[in-house]
């Protein structure tokens, strides 16, 4: 296995939406320059929403120009509507990322639109990035992809039906999203069997999330599907304010680890990585950070593939 696997660090934007207390701006901007500094290849910066649903978001606009002047590294935005697409786009965003759930009713509390509004919503920015100078890619993350903690059961066929109406709409890349952790490795590749069928190689990347220990599990499942890339938290960290029940995201360390043992290069320092769990934990006291690696120490058989 000679592959590169492309880690999306979405610490700054998942990771801190819903943690107890809220990191300095200062601390913030040093916090990413760690992770750029450690060999992370995209890094999720930050959501254009309202201050007032989630107020650890409100610096985004100040977050955004300081992430674009280090080296190496995409610089990522999430966005719900066309005014906050318009603001990463403004702003400096070579990527922006939207959501859109397979659930209605997650639909509703998450963005305050049914999932077809949503798609509506999705090709409206599409149009609009696709219009102006400067290239952006665009990503749809299909949330609450394997299962929702309000309507339960999602049909793997009505993921699929979503994944396509985004690529009709616009979208550069299309993630699945587990935004409860209800996944399990066999789900897994139902889903990416699924989507694959419906928007072949549009599909990239897969969002995990812990919440009942399945995490890397399911990360094996969708690299031996095809997909390589993959969100993931420092820390495990993260949860979506507007889904009962989610907790944290994949451990970033710990994929790491596992992706570099297994022989896929990552282009990321393990070591500085854990280094820069040091600011976080000093920053966010009260917030729990996870991870084998991190806990037990880099094994001495541990050797990272060459870029």
């Amino acid at each position: 296995m000679s592959e590169t696997v492309r880690i999306c660090e979405v610490g700054p934007r998942d990771g801190l939406q819903m943690a107890r207390g809220a990191m300095a701006t200062a601390d913030k901007l040093h916090w990413i320059a760690q992770l750029a500094a450690a060999g992370l290849p995209e890094i999720e910066v930050g959501s254009f929403v309202s201050p007032r649903l989630v107020p650890a978001m409100a610096d985004t606009g100040e977050v955004l120009p300081h992430a674009l002047a280090l080296e190496g590294i995409a610089v990522c935005a999430l966005a719900c509507n066309l005014k906050g697409a318009i603001a990463a786009y403004e702003a400096g965003a070579q990527v922006v990322a939207i959501p859109v759930s397979v659930s209605d009713t997650h639909s509703r509390a998450n963005v305050g639109k049914s999932t077809q509004a949503q798609i509506d919503v999705v090709a409206a920015i599409a149009d609009w990035l696709h219009a102006q100078p400067r290239p952006v890619r665009i990503d749809a993350a299909v949330a609450t992809a394997f299962g929702c903690s309000m309507e339960g059961e999602v049909p793997v066929d009505r993921v699929a039906s979503v994944a396509a109406a985004l690529e009709r709409a616009g979208v550069d890349e299309l993630a699945l999203a587990d935004t409860v952790g209800y996944a399990h490795p066999g789900r897994v590749r139902q889903a990416v069997r699924a989507t694959q069928d419906a928007v072949g190689a549009r599909l990239v990347k897969l969002h995990l999330h812990d919440t009942l220990g399945l995490g890397l599990a399911n990360a094996l499942a969708g690299l031996e599907e095809g997909i390589r890339a993959f969100d993931a938290c420092l820390g495990g960290l993260g949860g979506c304010p507007f889904a009962p029940g989610a907790s944290g995201n994949i451990v970033t360390e710990d994929l790491v680890f596992m992706l570099e043992s297994m022989g896929y290069r990552t282009g990321v320092d393990l070591a500085r990585l854990i280094e820069a769990r040091q600011l976080l934990a000093a920053s966010l006291p009260r917030e729990t950070l996870r991870s084998g690696v991190a806990a037990a120490g880099i094994p001495p058989t541990f050797r990272a593939r060459q870029a």
